[in-house]
């Protein structure tokens, strides 16, 4: 219980100690001084909540920046990647070429075969893909047309024969295939 007094100078003084010094019992608190404690501790347990659902979310969003970023970073690794094959590819296409044209020769024996079969290989396990036979429908994306005749037995613009296959990597046209069309007029 708290007592009032009143000092020399008139001012008044409340005594909160819990211990009376006269007596030395323990006095009984008011029960008014409670809800006024309780009203305040919950005032700022409501600040507190507000505040870690305030960081919570400003934690999921830069978790989520993250998880984009990462995606972002790996998308352009890849990219980079088929990039850095595409060129190094579309640079051993002449040497392909050479390669197939020794073929059709016959020149391709010994060493030479074994060789030329194993850059072949390799290239096809990178994912090089050659595409352009003859009879297959003609697709300017694909094919470029060296020559053209006009010729009634075909519905639609044919490829008659290939003068050099194209190249193809991660669904991009390295090289198109150089063809023949026979079309109707």
């Amino acid at each position: 219980m708290n007592t009032d007094e009143t000092d020399e100078v008139g001012v008044r003084v409340t005594d909160k100690r819990r211990i009376d010094p006269d007596t030395f019992e323990v006095r009984q608190q008011e029960t008014a001084d409670v809800p006024e404690e309780g009203a305040e501790v919950e005032g700022e347990i409501n600040e507190v909540e507000a505040k870690v659902a305030e960081l919570t979310g400003d934690l999921q969003r830069v978790h989520a920046e993250y998880a984009n970023y990462r995606k972002r970073v790996d998308r352009d690794r890849e990219v980079s990647r088929e990039n850095a094959i595409g060129g190094v590819l579309n640079e051993l296409l002449p040497l392909l070429d050479d390669i197939n044209r020794a073929r059709e020769h016959g020149e391709l024996e010994g060493a030479f075969k074994t060789i030329g079969e194993s850059l072949e290989a390799t290239c096809t396990k990178l994912g090089l893909e050659t595409f352009g036979q003859a009879n297959e429908p003609f697709d300017p994306g694909v094919h470029e047309a060296l020559t053209s005749e006009s010729n009634d037995a075909v519905a639609e613009p044919t490829v008659i024969s290939v003068y050099q296959v194209g190249y193809r990597y991660a669904g991009r046209v390295l090289r198109p295939a150089r063809v023949a069309v026979a079309g109707t007029d």
